[in-house]
């Protein structure tokens, strides 16, 4: 089945919202608290992506992607938390279970790399739960490269996020 990648707007809130917490309740089963998992409310959600694809930051974007049907993946982000310099973060990549498989993650990925390396970022990164192993592998796939676990807070307590960086960008765009 085919699909296509463009930039998400407001009107996109609910399905990216959809997305979000399918994919959270598909992948972190086990790995979150499934009290919290259950709390997720795509209204809330919707909220938050609406108001945020209304008022972007400076060199931020989310992509989606969507088949014949219906939106069954973005990814999001924009200029790295840490702040170092020429160096984008994916804050989000999701793509529903039944979507996996056909390269739409890859896709994603490089699609938003490519816009950040136009925006003048020559680096990437990106934070995953330790225990994600699926999700590592994919990264490590793409040629991501590992840095040692860390502690973060997050929902329902402490998690362990393992980064991956591409120092250069390139490797993903094909620049």
């Amino acid at each position: 089945m085919q699909h296509v990648i463009f930039p998400a707007g407001p009107d996109d809130a609910e399905d990216l919202a959809r997305v979000h917490i399918t994919s959270w309740r598909e992948t972190y089963q086990g790995l979150l608290p499934d009290s919290y998992l259950a709390r997720m409310s795509i209204p809330v959600h919707a909220r938050r992506f609406r108001a945020g694809l209304m008022a972007p930051g400076e060199h931020e974007a989310t992509l989606a992607a969507a088949d014949r049907s219906r939106l069954i993946g973005y990814a999001a982000g924009g200029p790295s938390r840490s702040r170092r310099p020429g160096e984008a973060e994916v804050t989000t990549l999701y793509v529903l279970k039944a979507a996996q498989g056909r390269g739409i993650g890859r896709e994603l990925l490089t699609s938003i790399a490519r816009v950040f390396a136009a925006n003048g970022a020559a680096s990437l990164m990106l934070s995953v739960l330790r225990d994600n192993i699926p999700a590592r592998q994919f990264y490590e796939h793409l040629g991501g490269q590992a840095e040692a676990p860390r502690r973060e807070p997050g929902p329902g307590g402490v998690t362990y996020e393992v980064s991956y960086r591409w120092p250069d960008i390139r490797s993903l765009t094909g620049g």
